[in-house]
């Protein structure tokens, strides 16, 4: 059996019929991440495999041994109780596990280990998922290449001298590569929607507010938002429903209906949702885009002629604000970066280096060699937009800006269901080509950092190849807290090109 095309909803169907066990799950995908961590080129997406996945498998197998006793609707029973029961699952390093390291890339919190679960891993666990293993990123989630993680880079399984993306690269990696059902990673500006583009997979970013972002490390507090990626959008829409809610340890979360990824667990199967009818706006700023790839532009035309033959609707619409996007978006985070970084001072979390010289020392030695390059280069930033001098002139101006993308964005909405644009303006770069290069890097999201000023739900889907065998995504972004709708939308798209998982899949090598 070749476990690395398998997607979450065929493991959970062969664990309720008995095909195949928790324990023997978790020992596949282990011995996938061994094998390949011997090759010339590893993917290096798991960055470590916890220890006691097996065991907790093993009792996830216990309970449906039991269950089974009494029937298969007894075992069904126990699936509509326990949705994600003996499925193992991937957690991006920044997302708390209790009694694991969570160590953001970085050197300075290379000994921290969590001492709770964050919200979205209690009720994964709650559903009977199994943690298998952390995920490698970009440190403190500040990249778009998995480069600046203090671990090295991760590969991109379709070609391996690619990045798979960032920050969420290695989880993007692990679920592109076969080594895990589904993952989960975290957004700011495009972190997990970026990497599955490049990878050639399905990621999700949610509204605002949708997940709890309690437990998961802080990189902009009004941006983040924590994402799924997946082989198929029922892989992203059963996790998101056991998921999603208010939590009462994070104010921002909010008690949000995903009933149709729900209802997953009555019928076993996610229903798309009809393209007839369907409104589609395509802002003009991002078609006029310098550095659009014109192999990306020809997919994305192929795509609206989808919809169109569909039924759908499409109009190219103004959105000028748009312009201003990624500048604005990079003011914000890099601020609100600055702020929450600053609790990584030698005394409260990770890594001291002491000079013993006094406290000012024991700070700035501590940080200096706590922290990578491109962390530090963004700290500075923030702490320089706001300081007294200049937060007016920036970080002012810059919510002045956000609010306003907000705005125009709700009134999009008001006329049109979906967004449609590329994920990104290329397809995957080699690694090392833009590591040295910030600003080529930053506009790597320029088409998904409006998503996140404006805090609604996304998801890229994968649309294809380039000449060069490199997956191509497409991004369709919906209206507040039309979530569970947008993933029906990609439902359909899916339904519609299981010729495109097959190409990619043949091209890493995983459908032999």
């Amino acid at each position: 059996m070749n476990f690395s095309t398998l997607t979450l909803m065929q493991v959970r169907d062969m664990l309720i019929s008995g095909e195949v066990t928790s324990a023997a799950l978790v020992e596949e995908y282990t011995k996938i991440v061994t094998e390949d961590n011997k090759s010339a080129e590893p993917l290096k997406g798991f960055i470590e495999l916890y220890e006691d996945a097996a065991a907790k498998a093993a009792a996830c197998d216990a309970e449906i041994a039991e269950a089974r006793k009494s029937g298969n609707d007894a075992v069904k029973a126990l699936f509509e109780k326990k949705p994600l029961l003996g499925i193992p699952f991937g957690v991006k390093d920044n997302i708390s596990v209790q009694g694991k390291a969570c160590t953001c890339g970085s050197k300075i919190l290379e000994s921290y280990v969590s001492p709770y679960n964050a919200t979205v891993i209690q009720r994964l666990i709650a559903a009977g998922a199994v943690p298998f293993g952390r995920t490698n990123m970009d440190e403190f989630a500040m990249g778009s290449s998995t480069e600046y993680s203090c671990y090295g880079a991760s590969r991109n399984p379709v070609k391996r001298a690619y990045t798979p993306g960032g920050s969420s690269g290695g989880s993007a990696a692990v679920v592109a590569g076969g080594q895990i059902p589904f993952a989960l990673g975290t957004e700011t500006g495009g972190s997990v929607r970026l990497p599955a583009a490049y990878c050639g997979i399905y990621g999700y970013k949610p509204t605002y507010g949708t997940l709890s972002r309690w437990g998961v490390v802080a990189f902009g507090s009004s941006l983040d938002q924590v994402g799924l990626l997946g082989k198929e959008p029922a892989d992203i829409a059963l996790p998101l429903a056991v998921m999603a809610g208010e939590d009462f340890y994070d104010d921002t979360s909010a008690d949000t209906d995903v009933k149709p990824c729900s209802d997953i667990l009555k019928n076993g199967k996610f229903e798309a949702a009809s393209i007839k009818g369907l409104k589609i706006a395509i802002p003009k700023q991002f078609l006029e885009t310098n550095g659009l790839d014109s192999q990306i532009m020809e997919r994305f035309e192929e795509t609206k002629k989808w919809f169109v033959s569909q039924g759908a609707t499409v109009e190219t619409v103004e959105i000028p604000v748009l312009d201003a996007a990624i500048a604005c978006y990079y003011v914000i985070a890099l601020s609100e970066a600055a702020s929450n970084l600053s609790r990584f001072d030698g005394i409260r979390y990770g890594a001291r280096k002491d000079p013993g010289e006094g406290y000012d020392e024991l700070y700035v030695k501590t940080r200096s060699e706590g922290f990578g390059a491109e962390v530090k280069r963004r700290i500075v930033i923030g702490n320089y937009v706001l300081s007294s001098n200049f937060s007016g002139d920036c970080y002012k101006k810059a919510m002045t800006v956000r609010a306003r993308i907000q705005r125009d964005i709700s009134e999009v909405f008001k006329k049109y269901d979906i967004i449609l644009c590329p994920t990104s303006p290329t397809s995957a770069f080699k690694l090392g080509a833009k590591v040295d290069d910030p600003m080529a890097m930053y506009l790597s999201d320029l088409f998904t950092t409006f998503v996140n000023l404006a805090r609604v739900p996304s998801v890229s889907v994968p649309a294809g190849l380039t000449k060069e065998g490199l997956p191509i995504g497409i991004q369709i972004t919906g209206a507040h807290f039309k979530d569970a709708g947008l993933l029906q939308i990609a439902q359909a798209w899916h339904e519609a090109h299981p010729e495109v998982a097959s190409q990619i899949a043949k091209v890493a090598g995983l459908s032999k």
